[in-house]
């Protein structure tokens, strides 16, 4: 009986060392996990007209996204079972919530080309995620830039969009900054054409920072003080802050483009 009882706990630990080796029980998937979970209950809150909510949940989903990498080169436990989750994750908070939460929110008021747009944000979004894995596999990737807009981006854009709209009209507490407020209702009727710009971008061979390169030079004054004042403003005004910056982002890797090729300077990777 006890060589049996320890012939049973040797294969137990076996299972469980191939399940860490293949990084199935690691802190990165818990974080991973609670990224898929943030998008399953975000496209629920959007079905039931809570935008707010499913907006909030896709930029929780984002803060669990930005940290289970992190996590796994911290603990050493990088593996391309976690890169495969991580997309399939992704697949659903990035791609598919942002697209029916537009859909419920704004998109299904057009009866006949509401949920082609819906759909081709979110397909043009799962091309961007199997692309960016394919570079990835093999060795292409840049640590300066991604080629193409990153799914995390836009998916933060639209969210952070609901919620402002959503406190505007009320519906939710809160407060957005006056200067922004008046602008809304004229972003939510071109809703539609800007998930079609976002989706070309997913799928676009455009550069976009990554931010995930060391940096070499120490941070100016200037900088400190910006990062300060957003901060500021981000415990105010977490949702408009969040909707400035990522457009920001998205506008100026375009700006980017045409300066670069104006001055015919190449994309250091």
């Amino acid at each position: 009986m006890q060589e049996e009882t320890k012939s049973s706990q040797k294969a137990e630990m076996k299972v469980v060392d191939k399940l860490k080796h293949t990084g199935a029980i690691t802190a990165p998937s818990l974080f991973t996990l609670g990224n898929l979970a943030c998008g399953f209950f975000s496209i629920l809150a959007a079905a039931k007209g809570h935008f707010a909510q499913a907006g909030w949940l896709i930029l929780f989903a984002a803060v669990f996204d930005m940290f289970d990498g992190r996590v796994a080169r911290l603990l050493g436990t990088e593996s391309n079972f976690g890169v495969e989750m991580d997309s399939l994750a992704d697949a659903i908070s990035f791609c598919t919530a942002p697209a029916m939460l537009m859909y419920f929110f704004v998109l299904h008021q057009q009866p006949i080309w509401g949920a082609p747009i819906a759909c081709v944000y979110a397909c043009f979004g799962v091309l961007r995620l199997a692309k960016f894995n394919t570079m990835a596999l093999a060795g292409e990737g840049s640590k300066k830039y991604f080629s193409g807009l990153p799914v995390p981006a836009p998916a933060a854009l639209l969210a952070s969009f609901a919620i402002s709209y959503s406190i505007m009209e009320g519906n939710m507490g809160g407060h957005n900054i006056r200067l922004l407020t008046p602008y809304l209702p004229h972003l939510y009727n071109f809703v539609w054409f800007a998930m079609l710009i976002l989706a070309l971008l997913m799928v676009s061979n455009v550069p976009y920072a990554a931010f995930k390169a060391k940096r070499e030079k120490r941070m100016s004054v200037w900088a400190l003080l910006l990062i300060v004042f957003l901060v500021v403003l981000l415990i105010r005004y977490p949702q408009d802050v969040i909707l400035i910056v990522f457009s920001a982002y998205v506008i100026f890797g375009l700006l980017a483009v045409l300066y670069r090729a104006f001055r015919g300077i190449k994309v250091e990777k």
